[in-house]
């Protein structure tokens, strides 16, 4: 028994006639009656009960077939995942990125895809989370390295470690002598913030009873922490946007409050088809 007989066997199943399928596998009739008898006498059982008109599958055929359909589908998986592993892959995959992502990930992951992958390129674009998923929804880019909180309703994701927000301050205005403070301490105070943490920066604050005083609210977090380190008041920023930009005047004070934290996300358009390279990528992240 081989591939061919298989493949001959299911195109008489299929067309439920020897001449039907001689004429669709573009063969004569003779050499197809002939593999069905080396078949049936291999297997020691009819395969069909012939009839006047048509071909009636016997209990054995009808077993035949499905293991044959399985071993079928498994042959061609094979050879395509053989292929695949074999090829080369080649192409642009095109990124965006909010800029806190950088400090924690994407330095890390992409030049290692790149070592493995020499031969794909890569179009990296930088913004705010919202702009980043105006982006995988314009089709500009496949993947967006995003922060939580997010409307993911559209988005298939990733998610990776979660991390607490910090203070970045002065250190000659605010905070000389505490490193770490309850958020309670920020009553009063102005705060700097990304507008995409608002809501969970003052759900935290109602949680401890007071309105936090919201000096500025922004996008970008080295222009928040930019201007927190100027003195203007306190930046709450994801703690690794720290190593973006960090002077000889500013400090970090961790905030102790479990929920207040944020994660990377690595998202795509849930009904989009991926590119082979994009596929590959979160492949190798995951």
């Amino acid at each position: 028994m081989d591939i061919k007989q298989l493949k001959y066997f299911l195109a008489i199943t299929e067309e439920n006639s020897i001449t039907k399928a001689a004429k669709k596998l573009h063969i004569s009739q003779p050499p197809l009656s002939h593999q069905l008898k080396i078949l049936e006498e291999e297997i020691g059982s009819k395969l069909f009960d012939r009839t006047t008109r048509n071909l009636e599958i016997t209990e054995v055929g009808e077993f035949l077939k499905n293991r044959a359909i399985q071993i079928l589908e498994l042959i061609n998986e094979t050879v395509k995942e053989i292929k695949q592993n074999q090829e080369e892959l080649e192409g642009i995959l095109k990124i965006g990125f909010v800029a806190s992502s950088t400090a924690a990930l994407v330095p890390k992951v992409i030049p290692e895809f790149s070592k493995n992958n020499p031969e794909v390129k890569f179009e990296l674009k930088e913004g705010s989370t919202y702009k980043i998923l105006d982006l995988l929804n314009h089709g500009t880019i496949e993947i967006g390295f995003i922060r939580t909180p997010f409307n993911s309703e559209e988005f298939d994701c990733i998610y990776l470690s979660k991390e607490p927000m910090i203070g970045l301050v002065d250190k000659n205005k605010y905070f000389q002598e505490v490193n770490e403070i309850d958020i309670s301490f920020l009553e009063g105070l102005p705060l700097i913030i990304d507008k995409r943490f608002k809501k969970i920066i003052v759900n935290a604050c109602y949680r401890k009873g007071f309105i936090p005083n919201i000096l500025l609210i922004g996008e970008d977090s080295r222009t928040l922490m930019n201007l927190a380190q100027q003195g203007m008041g306190i930046a709450i920023v994801p703690e690794s946007s720290k190593n973006l930009i960090f002077r000889e005047n500013s400090k970090v004070v961790k905030i102790k409050d479990e929920e207040l934290e944020t994660q990377v996300v690595v998202a795509w358009l849930r009904n989009k088809k991926l590119s082979s390279v994009a596929k590959h990528f979160l492949k190798f992240l995951k």
